[in-house]
C-alpha cells in the first residue's frame, strides 16, 4: 500500500471511529434483561443461544433450559454444560418432534408441563438467562395460550434475560422482543443426502 492510499485509509478509519464513538455515547440504558427471539426456516436458532449461555457461564451466571419439543435423545450441548451442573439446569420437556408423536393430547400435556417449569424458573432470582428452546413450535401449533405466553414474558422481572428459539415466531412474540434474528437458509447439506451428524447437528 502506498502513502497515500494508507494515508487516505488512516482518515476514513477516524471518521468511522468518531461515528461509532457518537453511536456508543447516545446510548444510555446500562443494563436490562433482554428478551432475544431466534427464528427463521435457516439451522442454527439453538446454535446460536446455547451459543450466549457459553459467554454467560463465563460470567458466572446461573443459566436454565427449557426445551419444549425435543425429546431425551442425546445431544452434545446437553452433555457439555452438564460438565457445569452448578450453573445450569437443563429440562427435556418434550416428546419428540410432533411428526413423530402424532398425538396432539400428549404435545399439549407436555408443552403445558414445560411452561409451568418456565414460570418456577423465572420466578427463581438467581437464574440470569432462561433459554426457551423450541417453544415458538408450540406455540406456532396452540399447544399454549399464547396471550398468556406473551403476557408472562412481557412481565419477566427487569434483571433476566429470556432467549426463545423455533420457527415461525408469532408476530405478536416478535412484537415484545427486544431482539430478533431470522435464520435464513441458503444452502443447506440436508438437500444433498448428508443425514444429521453428532457434533454439527445434536
Amino acid at each position: 500500500m502506498s502513502e497515500i492510499d494508507e494515508a487516505r485509509h488512516k482518515e476514513k478509519m477516524a471518521k468511522r471511529k468518531a461515528l461509532q464513538d457518537a453511536l456508543v455515547a447516545s446510548k444510555t440504558i446500562d443494563s436490562k434483561g433482554l428478551l432475544i427471539v431466534n427464528t427463521g426456516s435457516g439451522k442454527g436458532k439453538s446454535t446460536a443461544a446455547f451459543g450466549v449461555m457459553l459467554r454467560a457461564l463465563g460470567h458466572g451466571w446461573k443459566i436454565a433450559v427449557v426445551q419444549f419439543i425435543k425429546g431425551t435423545w442425546a445431544t452434545g450441548e446437553r452433555a457439555a454444560f452438564a460438565r457445569f451442573d452448578d450453573l445450569v439446569t437443563w429440562h427435556v420437556m418434550g416428546e419428540g418432534f410432533t411428526w413423530e408423536t402424532q398425538d396432539r393430547a400428549r404435545d399439549v400435556a407436555a408443552a403445558g408441563a414445560a411452561w409451568e417449569t418456565v414460570k418456577s424458573l423465572m420466578a427463581d432470582p438467581e437464574i440470569r438467562l432462561l433459554v426457551l428452546d423450541e417453544l415458538n413450535i408450540a406455540l406456532r401449533y396452540d399447544y399454549l395460550p399464547l396471550a398468556e405466553v406473551v403476557e408472562t414474558l412481557a412481565g419477566r422481572r427487569p434483571d433476566l434475560h429470556v432467549i426463545v428459539t423455533g420457527r415461525n415466531a408469532k408476530p405478536e412474540l416478535i412484537a415484545i422482543a427486544d431482539l430478533v434474528t431470522e435464520m435464513n437458509v441458503i444452502k443447506h447439506h440436508f438437500d444433498a443426502g448428508v443425514k444429521a451428524q453428532a457434533g454439527i447437528e445434536f
